[in-house]
């Protein structure tokens, strides 16, 4: 990543050169010797990391020693899991009779001396690089440990949610709901667009307006469909209709029967549409699903639109001007604020001098509740006076950003998170924007990854637990949103606020992408680790030649109907290295038996294949799986083939 944050990574390498399994199978292989000392030159590169990941978003030399470490670090990551497995197999076949277990180590494959010559010499040049990159750091890092993150007071977040209110919205609340029912019921179907900067809580107005008990007993129909920037009709029109009736079994159904569908649900009953975050400014594209509203609507439905465009709600808002969403004043500000850094009550509002400083960092957020939030947010539990003022002279370091550009300060937040959480917050950069993420899969991932990690391995804790507590570290951050939560008051789903997207993008830099072709280049390169495929429109050789740049791809993940059974035998063949892949929704009736080679695979998708009845036997040999998603109706059997 450009942010490479390796410390995690490093932990989890010299706790398995530590385990007692890894250190017998370097005897039988005779590569005891070699391990300990990549362990030792491990832990050395372990010591100067914290410097160097603080140095790195300043310094270009840090960038790019980092990003060298990176790959050699996780290259000794593969072949430390090769070595992991290897011993976990042999635990397996392990014979209760000690003679039978010597006689068939010496007899097996792995004993072979041509085996033990190639694992010698790729531990060997493993070392020599990490060896070779130790040395450089000594002209731009300072030597010894670096400095400890702070430890924040953890908030109580027993079944307690980042504030979801609309602190200072409440008249523009009020003004949207006057519109829409003040309005005369006999006039046709308005559009009300409401237009702004990223970060002023456009959706967070309109979910407002749309939860207002009010509305929900005025309109028969409730219709909310996130548009966002890739605007294909036919996938908007289908939104709506799913919306509306409760249900997603539309399928693949052509443009023409899907339209007299729309045309069954807006024509029945008075509707509240709402269309969030549109970004197409083609106005033909924008006409004909404009036209296709108006032309179906009962009298007296409404439509409401957010988007940060100015030309796009001039355009197609229907008689009323666009609603100007504005930033909050200085007392809304400040309200927001203290509800995000104080806890009620807390002593921190009795300190005259903290008041002080905090209304000095309040009026470096320029009313943008977004901004607000984060950095309220990163000094919840900050309660010395020091604190509040060292952080106010970095904030104050970034107020020459644009008026419209927050991602300055969000990134200032990012800086402040510990290393692990930084590592998970990049990776949900092969989301697509405004997805919506379901939590316990997020966890899944980022095990698979092995980002996650036992504070206290004597605690009755699982990497489970672990994870979710991550991902609440992370949703008080305000680096998620729009949560969903079950009975239990367990968080289920949640998106990313798209600027916190264009933040894990930025932070994540090459080593995850969303695949795309621009002039004629893929934007997958050799240093890619991590993929996501979020668009239908590039075609399976266009594809694979791109993944063939990257030689060791960790992560294949896809969000949208996989056509090809060659396609995703394909992707299985080539990809030797992965942690997490995704082959759900597609129409494979069988997969590869090559997906036995994959032996470093945690995490598996076969879910939404309704066409697959039989898994390969070899998929017994996938000793790491952790996570294997199906779909609850399917009764699988295992065959050979």
């Amino acid at each position: 990543m450009a942010e490479l944050i390796l410390s995690p990574i490093v932990d989890k390498i010299i706790g398995r050169l530590g385990s007692d399994a890894v250190k017998q199978i370097s005897l039988v292989w005779g590569v005891n010797d070699e391990l300990d000392q990549l362990n030792e030159t491990i832990s050395t590169i372990k010591a100067v990391l914290l410097d160097a990941e603080k140095k790195q978003s300043h310094n270009n030399q840090v960038n790019n020693w980092l990003h060298r470490l990176g790959n050699a670090v996780l290259e000794a990551d593969d072949l430390m899991d090769e070595v992991n497995t290897e011993a976990l197999r042999r635990q397996l076949r392990m014979s209760p009779n000690p003679m039978a277990n010597q006689v068939c180590t010496f007899f097996s494959g792995s004993n072979q001396l041509a085996f033990r010559f190639k694992m010698s010499r790729r531990i060997e040049g493993i070392k020599k690089k990490l060896a070779d990159i130790s040395k450089d750091r000594n002209f731009f890092l300072d030597e010894g440990h670096g400095e400890t993150p702070s430890v924040r007071r953890a908030r109580d977040t027993c079944s307690r949610l980042p504030h979801q209110g609309v602190i200072g919205r409440e008249e523009d609340k009020s003004i949207i709901i006057n519109k829409f029912l003040l309005e005369s019921c006999e006039e046709s179907v308005s559009v009300i667009a409401i237009v702004g900067i990223g970060g002023l809580g456009k959706t967070t107005l309109a979910q407002s307006v749309f939860n207002d008990e009010q509305v929900q007993k005025h309109f028969e129909t409730k219709i909310w469909v996130c548009v966002s920037d890739d605007f294909d009709l036919k996938l908007i029109i289908k939104s709506i209709i799913e919306s509306a009736k409760g249900d997603s079994s539309l399928g693949d159904m052509r443009m023409e029967p899907l339209q007299k569908k729309l045309q069954e649900v807006l024509g029945s009953k008075r509707f509240l549409l709402v269309l969030d975050d549109i970004w197409e400014k083609n106005h033909n594209k924008l006409s004909e699903l404009k036209n296709l509203i108006i032309s179906d609507a009962n009298v007296g439905s409404r439509v409401v639109v957010t988007t940060r465009f100015e030309d796009i709600a001039q355009f197609i808002a229907t008689k009323q001007q666009p609603y100007r969403l504005g930033v909050l004043d200085e007392v809304q500000s400040w309200s927001l604020f203290k509800s995000m850094a104080f806890e009620d009550g807390s002593h921190e509002l009795e300190n005259s001098s903290i008041v002080k400083i905090g209304k000095e960092i309040v009026e470096r957020c320029k009313g943008i509740p977004l901004a607000i939030k984060t950095i309220g947010n990163l000094l919840y539990g900050k309660s010395k006076e020091s604190e509040w003022s060292s952080f106010n002279k970095e904030f104050s370091k970034i107020s020459e950003q644009q008026e419209d550009d927050i991602l300055p300060t969000l990134r200032l937040s990012y800086d402040h998170l510990a290393s692990h959480l930084k590592l998970c917050f990049a990776y949900c950069s092969i989301f697509p924007k405004d997805y919506e993420i379901e939590v316990k899969g997020l966890v899944s991932l980022w095990m698979a990854q092995g980002f996650l990690k036992l504070s206290d391995p004597s605690q009755d804790q699982c990497l489970e637990d672990v994870g979710y507590d991550w991902f609440m570290n992370l949703l008080e951050g305000s680096f998620f949103q729009d949560v969903k939560v079950d009975k239990c008051g367990i968080i289920k789903r949640c998106k990313m606020h798209d600027l916190m997207h264009d933040l894990a993008v930025q932070v994540a830099g090459g080593e995850c992408a969303t695949f795309v072709i621009s002039n004629g280049q893929a934007n997958i390169k050799e240093t890619t680790h991590h993929v996501s495929f979020i668009s239908h429109t590039y075609s399976k050789s266009e594809i694979l030649a791109s993944l063939a740049h990257a030689k060791k791809i960790r992560t294949i993940l896809h969000f949208f109907a996989l056509k090809d059974q060659t396609f995703c035998d394909a992707i299985i063949s080539s990809s030797k290295f992965i942690r997490c892949l995704g082959l759900n929704n597609s129409m494979m009736k069988l997969v590869s038996n090559s997906i036995g080679k994959l032996k470093h695979l945690r995490y598996l998708d076969l879910s939404l294949n309704s066409r697959l009845k039989i898994l390969p036997n070899s998929i017994t040999n996938l000793l790491n799986l952790q996570t294997l998603k199906l779909n609850l109706r399917q009764t699988l059997k295992l065959k050979r083939y």
